[in-house]
């Protein structure tokens, strides 16, 4: 049988593998796994390196094929991640990452924004709950501009939670996680509660 000229091969292997290293290893970073991905097929060249849907068509496909349970292991963390953001509601949070987009692996976090006045109340609320958190930072982009983010960490039922604390003006933007990046997708309560009945 012909190959098809229109095909790219090694970007498709590329796609899969950097997948199987997504759903099996709980890699959540895109670029980590393309460039391991990369490694383990002996490509050197960034040109021949798929884009992130291309990973996120064989992502769901892998799953499909070998982990059956993936969505009942991602109902289960939107649950949850629904619960907090029930919790700190007047803190106006909103659910990003991999539980929102579907691709969350057995090692996933469960990622919610903050748009507050005064991240210091985060630390009181939780602090006032018994709940022992992490500080941290990150760094995010609201167009060409580099905003520098608290991130406050804790660990419930075996799963980890990053509330990233934003000032409620950064609602407006389309908050990047690089300049060149994609806008960050947010889903506010409903939405996640949406999805969740969709199921």
């Amino acid at each position: 049988m012909a190959r098809d000229p229109g095909r790219n091969f090694t970007r498709e292997r590329i796609a899969q593998l950097a997948a199987r290293l997504m759903a099996v290893d709980g890699i959540e970073d895109h670029a980590l796994a393309k460039r391991k991905a990369a490694r383990q097929a002996g490509v050197p060249d960034t040109r021949q390196l798929p884009n992130n849907d291309e990973i996120d068509a064989a992502l769901r496909l892998y799953r499909e094929l070998y982990q059956r349970e993936h969505p009942a292991q991602l109902r289960e963390l939107r649950q949850l991640a629904l619960e907090a953001m029930s919790e700190l509601e007047r803190f106006n949070p909103y659910l990003t990452g991999s539980v929102l987009n579907g691709n969350a692996g057995k090692y996933a976090a469960i990622n919610l924004l903050l748009f507050t006045d005064n991240g210091k109340s985060v630390e009181h609320y939780l602090l006032g709950r018994g709940i022992d958190f992490r500080s941290g930072g990150t760094r995010l982009y609201a167009g060409d501009m580099l905003l520098t983010a608290p991130v406050l960490s804790f660990s419930r039922e075996g799963i980890d939670f990053h509330l990233t604390l934003l000032a409620p003006r950064e609602l407006r933007c389309q908050l990047k996680a690089s300049v060149e990046g994609k806008p960050i997708e947010r889903a506010r309560r409903e939405a996640v509660e949406a999805l969740l009945a969709a199921d």
